[in-house]
């Protein structure tokens, strides 16, 4: 199969792209996500036709954040866009007269990593995802593992806090809720407020209050060697290193890809996460030790597996 269209869905745009056989993107286009999710499906078939008028696609891949089903047509449930079993598929392939695929997000943009990025060269491959929350990828056998039900890797809703903090999907001490943006963002403010002196840099990025700290703040202070946005990024490095460590357990990967927004901060995140990967890895002085990899495709990755995953059918 020749070319193809990725489609990733964001919670303000929705990104279409036509994708060759090497991964690389020729065309893109950008529309903005409705609020109204009954338009939603014809905004993702915009974006489809208008990306594909000047190319002659063979079919397309959705990334969707939520839980796909078995068949790869169905979006059982999102958890930030009102869809509960909606067929996307189908839906979709009556508006474009194209051969749709739906994939996870954090599926797909694994994928795009393991084919196109990073994981090029690995066989068997774990990959997590930093950002708002925590997503993954598996990536066994060179084959994407989904589960029975299609729903596997949702390795941020892994418990370990028993009875912790109170997480988004209704259960507590996710995983996520300790590594992810949205962590980090709550170590810093936390730090910054009971030791303001040993956080002047990152406060003086905001509005002065603890409150006032945004993301971009903890990165930039952290680089300047402001205490608190360093401790913050180790506290995060240390719990999704460990995690690391009990999916290793699981899996014997050779690599772990981790993507998302904190993964660009680069190895001022990477570094403290394979040091407590280490320290946490069960057997750590006799087993071989995967490698800790930074992604390399960015934002792009979710658009390319899309693509791709559409192209093996």
């Amino acid at each position: 199969m020749g070319l193809t269209i990725g489609v990733d869905i964001g919670g303000t745009k929705i990104a279409a792209g036509v994708v060759d056989e090497e991964g690389t993107i020729l065309e893109t286009c950008k529309v903005p996500t409705p609020q109204a999710t009954d338009e939603l499906t014809e905004a993702i078939a915009d974006a489809v036709r208008t990306v594909g008028a000047d190319h002659q696609v063979e079919a397309v891949g959705i990334g969707a954040a939520g839980y796909v089903d078995e068949k790869r047509a169905t979006v059982l449930f999102a958890p930030n866009i009102d869809w509960r079993h909606e067929p996307l598929k189908d839906k979709v392939e009556q508006r474009v007269g194209l051969p749709v695929v739906v994939e996870n997000d954090a599926n797909a943009a694994a994928w795009g990593e393991y084919r196109f990025g990073a994981g090029q060269g690995h066989s068997d491959v774990i990959c997590i995802t930093l950002g708002t929350g925590l997503g993954g990828g598996i990536i066994i056998g060179n084959k994407l593992r989904r589960g029975r039900f299609g729903v596997a890797a949702e390795f941020g809703h892994i418990r370990v806090v028993p009875d912790g903090l109170l997480c988004g999907c209704g259960s507590q001490g996710c995983w996520e809720q300790y590594a992810s943006g949205r962590a980090l963002l709550r170590y810093a403010r936390q730090r910054a407020f009971a030791t303001p002196e040993n956080a002047e840099v990152l406060l003086s990025m905001g509005d002065g209050t603890s409150e006032g700290i945004e993301g971009r703040h903890i990165s930039e202070a952290a680089r300047q060697g402001d205490p608190v946005a360093v401790d913050s990024f180790r506290e995060l490095a240390r719990w999704a290193g460990a995690g690391l460590a009990d999916l290793a357990s699981l899996f014997d990967p050779s690599a772990f890809i981790v993507g998302g927004g904190v993964s660009d901060e680069g190895e001022l995140v990477l570094d403290p996460i394979r040091k407590s990967f280490r320290r946490w890895l069960v057997g750590n002085q006799w087993r071989p030790h995967a490698q800790v990899l930074a992604a390399q495709l960015g934002g792009k990755a979710g658009l390319v597996g899309a693509a791709d995953l559409a192209r093996q059918g």
